[in-house]
């Protein structure tokens, strides 16, 4: 778990995992997001490869990245546990009375 919170600690590295969520991406798309050098980029990648927050597929020359997001949904759960916060389903929206049949 130390591994994730080390990757998470970085604003770089979420918003990487943020673009991801929202798609695979190659390293180039991803790169085109940021003004950082390539060796930078590829750092932050290395660290979340390393906790296993990423997963990458290599074609030719071509990197695609693709969030491993159960490896985050259980660093936050486990995180939730540890300070005691259990996370407390929602109460739905009552239905306006015109609505209600």
């Amino acid at each position: 778990m130390n591994l994730v919170f080390k990757a998470l600690s970085d604003p770089t590295r979420r918003e990487i995992l943020r673009l991801l969520r929202e798609r695979d991406m190659t390293a180039g798309e991803i790169a085109a997001r940021f003004n950082l050098a390539k060796p930078t980029l590829s750092g932050h990648f290395a660290v979340l490869r390393e906790a296993d927050l990423i997963q990458s597929d290599k074609l030719g020359t071509t990197i695609t990245y693709r969030l491993n997001l159960s490896v985050l949904e259980e660093a936050m759960c486990l995180f939730l546990d540890h300070f005691g916060l259990a996370l407390e389903p929602r109460p739905r929206a009552a239905k306006p009375k015109d609505a209600q049949s």
